[in-house]
């Protein structure tokens, strides 16, 4: 019996190969769960011709304590999603994976930035000024204005969703 017995017929093999876009989502969800927010896992990874650049996930400013250790300072006060983020020690996936880029010397002009979660304003704003062009997101996030950022500068955002999750054979 040989080892790789699944690959004898290739045909088969390409079926199971996912799109770009449920590969790099699927990537951006294990992202995600290094996240140390009590609130609200997200994860981002930035992407260009098809190669990962850097990822981030939310979480406190690197050698600070994590919100699993000293709380939530957001939830304590009962502030809505969305609202009051400067209250939060966090930074958010996005920032990390901006971050990421600068710190290591790496451009993100002209890339896309799969997020787990729609951006929040903040970080729509970063993503504008980083040159970035696409946004790929699985789940939305009350920030109107964050939308509306994005599309007057002309970065496009596209809803993704695990029905979408066909194969590629490219």
């Amino acid at each position: 019996m040989p080892l790789f017995q699944f690959m004898s017929n290739p045909e088969e093999v390409k079926e199971m190969r996912p799109s770009w876009d449920a590969y790099f989502m699927e990537i951006t969800r294990v992202v995600a769960s290094r996240s140390t927010c009590l609130r609200r896992k997200v994860g981002a990874t930035i992407i260009k011709d098809k190669r990962i650049l850097t990822t981030g996930y939310n979480g406190a400013p690197k050698g600070l304590a994590h919100c699993q250790e000293v709380g939530c300072i957001r939830a304590e006060k009962q502030v809505p999603s969305g609202e009051r983020h400067e209250l939060c020690r966090a930074l958010h996936a996005e920032q990390n994976a901006i971050l990421q880029a600068a710190l290591y010397g790496v451009s993100i002009s002209g890339a896309t930035v799969y997020c787990t979660t729609h951006p929040c304003v903040m970080c729509a704003k970063m993503m504008i000024n980083a040159g970035m062009k696409e946004v790929v997101i699985s789940k939305s996030y009350p920030d109107q204005l964050a939308a509306e950022l994005l599309e007057e500068a002309g970065v496009r955002v596209r809803y993704f969703s695990d029905a979408e999750s066909e194969v590629t054979h490219d």
